[in-house]
């Protein structure tokens, strides 16, 4: 069985629809996949075990061009892809752009979601077999693995989260920064600022109250990761607040950044691509939300801690809104605090202490249950 997968962005949704892969060769252990995904973010799929091609497209690439060159280079794309020919062709993306390359394949059945759950109705002029998700298939790993157990029925169900590898070299290449900079022995936790729309963002005066917390109160060692000048300059605030001791991780490559969110103890973030990535892998988190949903996105099971906004206009998916700030300052930096503490152990613990209970804590093979730890109001803890 061959089954070509499209799922092209963002990086977080693409992290939420790894489960497919072990679901699918735990179903058909002869099959093979491919991945269609958008340039950028191919690199975290490259040379995963589970995938036999990635398929990078090249959208902002192509829409630099001039007409004919992008239709020349595009139409070079399409005669390529169509020399494979699919038993499925998965389209977990439901949008116009991801339906464009879902009709252009060469695919027996060609399954994404149903008029109720498409992101945008063209989408559905590309699929013969529409799938309708139950009120339980709210998670956005379930809604994927909703569609391709559509054609691929099995009684057998993945984790919600991963697998994910990391590449041998991005993770020695972080284990010697981690010994240039004396960090190998330390109990690390990452504070990763940055995410795509400003309304998803927690309050900088809340990321500077729960470093100084976390410098002053425990054994971690705050790493502050970005990704561009606005989220630089985000870290070097937080930093500044803890008099320079919580340390700005040196940017790398996307690989170098899983085998970061690999290495270390605990990531802390608002709904972003390092948190699920942090998931897929296993590294305990915990994760605020504001206008999206933690029950749809956020990271299942007992080793993580999502924090939901206690406003009543919670989860409303607006990127610009006048309540902006204080919504960014209704989880307050106590909470977080708290459930970081819940999941790494007594904050004047030992670092031998600390590390043992946080190693606990990722090697646990607990299967994922639905939120334990979530919270809707101001509590951290499970219920």
């Amino acid at each position: 069985m061959k089954v070509l997968i499209v799922k092209v962005s963002a990086l977080g949704d693409v992290i939420h629809s790894l489960p497919v892969l072990a679901y699918l060769h735990s179903a058909c252990p002869e099959v093979e996949i491919d991945w269609m995904v958008e340039e950028g973010f191919s690199s975290v799929l490259n040379d995963h075990p589970l995938i036999d091609r990635v398929i990078p497209i090249k959208t902002k690439h192509w829409r630099k061009l001039s007409l004919l060159r992008m239709l020349k280079e595009v139409g070079s794309f399409i005669g390529e892809l169509r020399q494979s020919r699919y038993d499925f062709v998965f389209d977990l993306q439901g949008n116009s752009k991801s339906g464009f390359f879902t009709l252009l394949s060469r695919g027996r059945g060609k399954y994404g979601f149903d008029f109720r759950q498409v992101r945008e109705w063209p989408n559905l002029l590309a699929t013969n077999h529409r799938v309708a998700l139950s009120e339980e298939e709210h998670h956005v790993a379930q809604r994927a693995l909703a569609v391709v157990q559509a054609a691929v029925p099995s009684a057998k169900m993945p984790p919600l989260a991963g697998p994910l590898h990391v590449l041998p070299e991005a993770r020695e290449q972080v284990e010697r920064q981690l010994q240039e900079l004396q960090l190998g022995e330390r109990s690390l936790v990452v504070l990763h600022y940055g995410t795509t729309w400003q309304t998803k963002l927690w309050s900088l005066e809340g990321w500077q109250q729960l470093a100084v917390k976390l410098i002053n109160q425990t054994k971690l060692m705050p790493l502050l990761t970005w990704g561009n000048e606005a989220e630089l300059q985000a870290a070097t605030a937080i930093a500044r607040a803890t008099d320079n001791r919580a340390l700005i991780w040196p940017r790398g490559s996307l690989p170098e950044l899983v085998a970061l969110l690999k290495r270390v103890d605990l990531v802390v973030g608002c709904d972003t691509g390092p948190i699920h990535i942090a998931a897929a892998l296993g590294t305990p988190t915990v994760s605020l939300y504001r206008v999206t949903d933690a029950r749809r996105n956020g990271p299942l099971g007992d080793n993580h801690r999502c924090l939901q906004t206690p406003l009543e206009c919670a989860r409303c998916l607006r990127k610009e809104c006048e309540r902006d700030e204080q919504c960014s300052m209704s989880i307050t930096a106590e909470e977080v605090y708290r459930a970081i503490i819940e999941l790494t152990g007594q904050p004047k613990g030992s670092t031998k202490e600390m590390k043992e209970a946080i190693d606990a804590r990722k090697d646990s093979s607990a299967p994922a249950t639905p939120y334990p730890g979530f919270s809707t109001g101001r509590a951290a803890s499970g219920g």
